[in-house]
């Protein structure tokens, strides 16, 4: 197994470069910082951001100068150790902090393979080699509760129902999500594979996806909020279980997951480890 340092080494290598709103990577630029994903969100080139006291107050400000909201990504083990503190003093808030998590992809696979005792469901697993196509409930690797099934989808309308369903679970205006999943699905929408789980009477009850960077040994997962009344009953896992099998057929060694407090414990039960920890902060402009 790699230890949580290799892991480390390996995230801030391949995590630390400016990429536009459908995860292209940029030209590398001058500077202590990069910007990428959808929010254009800020971090550190390097772990350690080289300016300390007035000299980062500056460089915070000059971010803020032009009057736009800013994200700013902080992990852990990012230096200075003050930089939030310097970040809250600017007038930036910490919106939501989780811990990054990363998992081999093929003890993942393993560790949710199902039981040898049970018999595949044959009319829904596809021959050898062949992915199933959209919309094609999923084999149920994971036990699931009764009624519920799992799809992959590209179509854009379910976007809007995934941004509805995560604004309902996390009691905030999710709605950019929707325009998120739709660039990136018109972009290359085998590159973000995009799962939901739904109940008999096809309420959303719980919405995942990853993404499958073409320079990267991490596959993504993201999404995965479920909603209040259907946790504790496998959905999650089973959502976790089928995004590692397409990151296992892509080639891709390593699982990534920025996990709140619900979903890291599952995590950790899958043998994935904690590297360290991540908190966005955001600056808004004045009303």
């Amino acid at each position: 197994m790699t230890t949580p340092e290799a892991l480390l080494e390996l995230y801030d290598r391949q995590f630390r470069r400016s990429s536009d709103a459908r995860g292209r990577l940029l030209a590398d630029e001058s500077g202590p910082l990069v910007r990428g994903g959808a929010g254009g969100i800020l971090t550190s080139r390097q772990p350690d951001l080289g300016v300390t006291g007035a000299a980062l107050d500056e460089l915070i400000h000059r971010q803020i100068a032009g009057g736009t909201a800013v994200d700013w990504r902080v992990h852990g083990h990012d230096r200075p150790g003050e930089l939030g503190d310097r970040l809250l003093a600017a007038g930036f808030t910490a919106r939501r902090s989780g811990t990054v998590l990363v998992g081999e992809t093929a003890a993942v696979t393993a560790e949710l393979a199902p039981p040898t005792d049970v018999t595949p469901q044959a009319d829904l697993a596809p021959p050898a080699g062949v992915a199933l196509p959209t919309g094609v409930p999923l084999p149920a690797d994971v036990p699931l509760p009764a009624g519920v099934t799992i799809r992959r989808t590209t179509d854009p309308a379910d976007a809007d129902r995934i941004a509805d369903q995560h604004t309902e679970v996390w009691g905030e205006d999710l709605g950019f999500l929707a325009k998120l999943l739709k660039d990136r699905l018109a972009d290359r929408p085998d590159g973000i594979p995009i799962l939901l789980a739904e109940a008999a009477d096809g309420t959303l009850v719980c919405s995942a996806w990853m993404l499958l960077r073409e320079d990267s040994d991490f596959a993504t997962l993201l999404g995965g909020s479920t909603l209040k009344a259907w946790r504790g009953r496998g959905i999650y896992r089973a959502l976790v279980a089928h995004r590692a099998r397409i990151a296992e057929q892509h080639g891709y060694r390593y699982l990534h997951v920025e996990a709140s407090d619900h979903s890291a414990p599952i995590l950790r039960r899958l043998g994935f480890q904690a590297i360290t920890t991540a908190t966005q902060y955001r600056w808004s402009p004045p009303a």
